[in-house]
């Protein structure tokens, strides 16, 4: 890839023209390489560090670039110095119905990348969830997800552009949460093959919920206020189905 044109992967639709996307500072480039030794392809990475981390160790191709030149591709105001190259196609989980202990998180034109990047840090915390993206979703190679991921991007399978309606033929048993439902607490919680979160101002149609007879559940609170963040919401899930 042209120098020039790293700087555009900051932009979504490079990413995909181009085929990749940047991961940026010590503890992300940390994390890849620990994901490469499971995942060959990513190993396909490649590393630009600047003077500082010359003699960094990684199984990547390497480039020493300048400090002017890091500032240049660096989405940080201030760069530590050391950003990978990551190739998109070694990201993307094959289309699977759960296996084992595995369950389903399916995000409905969620939105935001700090809750993305929240919820699949806590994901690869409790392992054996897949993570299913609608389309019409944040980009999940959006820096700022993958920031905030710190580095969770590469531990918890993901599934992008994943429709709706699919989610009936591929999982038997669907939850979702609702004001209106039983308890997070309930022993059926723990029962179901997927569990569906929405949009963060808009939830999931209502008539879409009832087509995949979707098993309400709630999260009980004081009533203080109208909602809770929806990463806070699939934390508390996650945490529930590991208890």
């Amino acid at each position: 890839m042209k120098f020039d044109d790293i700087k555009k992967l900051h932009q979504k639709k490079y990413r995909a023209e181009l085929g990749y996307f940047l991961v940026e500072g010590e503890h992300l480039l940390l994390e890849l390489q620990k994901a490469a030794l499971q995942n060959p392809l990513l190993q396909r990475s490649q590393l630009y560090v600047s003077g500082a981390y010359e003699q960094w160790q990684s199984p990547f191709e390497t480039h020493v670039i300048s400090d002017r030149q890091m500032a240049h591709i660096a989405d940080t105001k201030t760069p530590q110095g050391i950003i990978a190259l990551v190739p998109m196609s070694a990201m993307a989980a094959p289309v699977s119905a759960p296996t084992g202990n595995e369950r389903a998180i399916y995000l409905h034109e969620i939105q935001d990348p700090g809750n993305l990047g929240t919820i699949l840090r806590t994901l690869a915390w409790f392992g054996n969830f897949r993570c299913l993206l609608s389309p019409g979703s944040v980009d999940p190679y959006n820096p700022k997800v993958v920031r905030s991921s710190m580095g969770a991007i590469f531990h918890a399978p993901m599934e992008l552009d994943v429709e709706l309606d699919s989610l009936r033929t591929r999982f038997e048993r669907i939850a979702c949460l609702d004001m209106n439902g039983d308890r997070l607490q309930s022993a059926s919680f723990k029962t179901f093959d997927c569990y569906l979160f929405g949009n963060e101002a808009r939830g999931v149609p209502r008539e879409q919920l009832v087509a995949l007879n979707a098993q309400p559940f709630t999260i009980p609170g004081c009533g203080a206020i109208e909602s809770l963040n929806l990463a806070s919401t699939v934390n508390m899930c996650a945490y529930e189905l590991n208890r």
